[in-house]
C-alpha cells in the first residue's frame, strides 16, 4: 500500500516537473509581444516611416491637451471647407436653353411664340406653371446664347438678367414702335440644374429658378432625407473639389445651412449612416460595429456600447483608436487606469471607420501563446497540482 502511494506521489512530481520545464522553456517566447495573439502596439515606435503602399504610423497618447487640439482642428476644417460656399444670393442669369415669355402691350402679333404651344393639360416646363388664361409659350434662347425676337433681331442675352433683357429689347423696339411697353420673364428654367443623390426620397435633377438654390432648398425639393440618412455626412461636388457638410455641427456653431449657395452642375450627395460606422474589437464584452449618431460618437460611448473592457482578459492601459488617413495611419492610446481617463475619453470624438481596439493583458497573452503551442499544457498543470489526483 505504501509502495503504491509512493509511486503515485512520484508520478505526480514527474508530471509537475515536466510541465514546469515546458513553461520555463516557453516563458521567454511567450514574453515576446510579437508572438502573442492579437494586435500589438506596446513596442511600436512613436513614429515609423512608411512607403506609399504602407503609410507611416504615428502613436499619440490621448490627453486633455490632445482632445482640445482635435476639437480645434475639427472646427477649423469645417470653417475652411464651407468658406467658398457661403455666398450671398444673386439674381438669376439667363443662359442657353431657357425659355422667355415676352409680351409687347398693344402688339399681340409680336408676342406670338416662336415655340409651339403645348396641349392643354400636358406637363409644362420645369420651374414655372402655365397660366390658366393662356397656354404656355415663349422664346427659347439658342445654344449660342442668342434671342431672336421680331424687329429686334438677334440679341446676345446669355448672362443677362430678365431686367437687362427688358432694357435691351425696349431700346431695339423703340426704333420701330413709339414708346413700347413690354414685360419679360423666364417661362421655363432649363439651363441650370443641380443633382441630388443618396439618402433622399426623390433623388434626381433639380432645376435652378429665380428662387435661390440653397442646400436646404435642394434637399427639400428632393423630398427631404430618408430616416437612414446621416445628416453629418453630406458632400457637395463642385468641379474637381468635394466639400463635406456636417449639418448638426453647422447649426451648433450658428451657421445657417440656408446660407450655403449651390451653383449649376453641383452634385449633392447624402450618405447613409451605414457608411459611417465605428468598429469595436479586442478585449471588450461585446465586439461590434456601431453607427454614429449624426456624426458624433465619443470613445467613452463606444466602449459603453460594447459592454466595456473585459475585466478578465482586457488591459485597460492599452485602449487604442486606429485611424487611417491618406498621409499616415494614426494610433491613439488611452490608459484607462489613470484617474480621469474616462472623462478624457468622453471628450475624444471618433471619426467614421475608426477602429477601437482593447489589447489583452500580458497574462492573457501568455496563456493563449502556451495554449496555441502546446494544447492542454495549462489544464495538465492544473490537474497535476490539484490535491487528491
Amino acid at each position: 500500500m505504501q509502495s503504491r502511494d509512493r509511486e503515485g506521489a512520484s508520478s505526480r512530481r514527474n508530471r509537475i516537473a515536466e510541465v514546469l520545464m515546458v513553461a520555463m522553456i516557453l516563458s521567454p517566447l511567450a514574453g515576446c509581444t510579437s508572438m502573442a495573439p492579437g494586435i500589438q502596439f506596446a513596442r511600436a515606435p512613436a513614429v515609423s516611416s512608411g512607403s506609399d503602399e504602407h503609410p507611416r504610423t504615428e502613436i499619440r497618447i490621448i490627453t486633455p491637451e490632445l482632445v482640445q487640439q482635435e476639437r480645434q482642428l475639427r472646427d477649423q476644417q469645417v470653417s475652411e471647407d464651407i468658406s467658398d460656399l457661403l455666398q450671398p444670393s444673386q439674381v438669376y442669369r439667363i443662359e442657353a436653353g431657357d425659355v422667355l415669355q415676352i409680351v409687347v402691350w398693344d402688339h399681340p402679333e409680336l408676342s406670338a411664340s416662336m415655340l409651339p404651344a403645348p396641349v392643354l393639360g400636358a406637363p409644362v416646363g420645369a420651374g414655372v406653371a402655365a397660366s390658366p388664361m393662356q397656354p404656355q409659350s415663349g422664346f427659347e434662347v439658342d445654344q449660342q446664347g442668342m434671342l431672336d425676337f421680331p424687329y429686334a433681331g438677334k440679341l446676345p442675352v446669355a448672362g443677362l438678367s430678365a431686367t437687362e433683357v427688358h432694357q435691351q429689347l425696349t431700346e431695339r423696339l423703340a426704333r420701330y414702335l413709339r414708346n413700347p411697353k413690354l414685360s419679360v420673364r423666364v417661362l421655363a428654367y432649363r439651363s441650370k440644374r443641380v443633382y441630388v443623390d443618396g439618402e433622399v426620397k426623390q433623388p434626381g435633377v433639380q432645376p435652378i429658378n429665380d428662387l435661390p438654390m440653397t442646400l436646404t432648398e435642394a434637399i427639400n425639393r428632393a423630398g427631404g432625407m430618408n430616416p437612414t440618412a446621416d445628416q453629418s455626412r453630406l458632400i457637395i461636388h463642385r468641379g474637381d473639389k468635394n466639400y463635406p457638410i456636417n449639418l448638426p455641427q453647422l447649426v451648433q456653431r450658428g451657421v445657417n445651412p440656408s446660407s450655403i449657395m449651390l451653383s449649376s452642375g453641383d452634385v449633392v450627395r447624402v450618405l447613409s449612416r451605414d457608411d459611417s460606422k465605428i468598429f469595436i474589437s479586442g478585449e471588450v464584452t461585446a465586439p461590434r460595429a456601431l453607427p454614429m449618431r449624426n456624426g458624433r460618437l465619443t470613445l467613452n460611448e463606444a466602449l459603453g456600447e460594447a459592454g466595456g473592457i473585459n475585466p478578465v482578459t482586457g488591459d485597460a492601459r492599452q485602449v487604442y483608436v486606429i485611424r487611417r488617413s491618406s498621409k499616415a495611419s494614426l494610433v491613439y492610446q488611452l490608459d484607462a487606469n489613470v484617474p480621469g481617463a474616462l472623462a478624457v475619453a468622453e471628450g475624444f470624438e471618433l471619426y467614421p471607420k475608426d477602429v477601437v481596439y482593447v489589447a489583452a493583458t500580458p497574462l492573457t497573452n501568455w496563456n493563449r501563446t502556451i495554449s496555441a503551442m502546446i494544447p492542454g499544457a495549462l489544464p495538465t498543470a492544473v490537474i497535476a497540482t490539484t490535491p487528491g489526483r
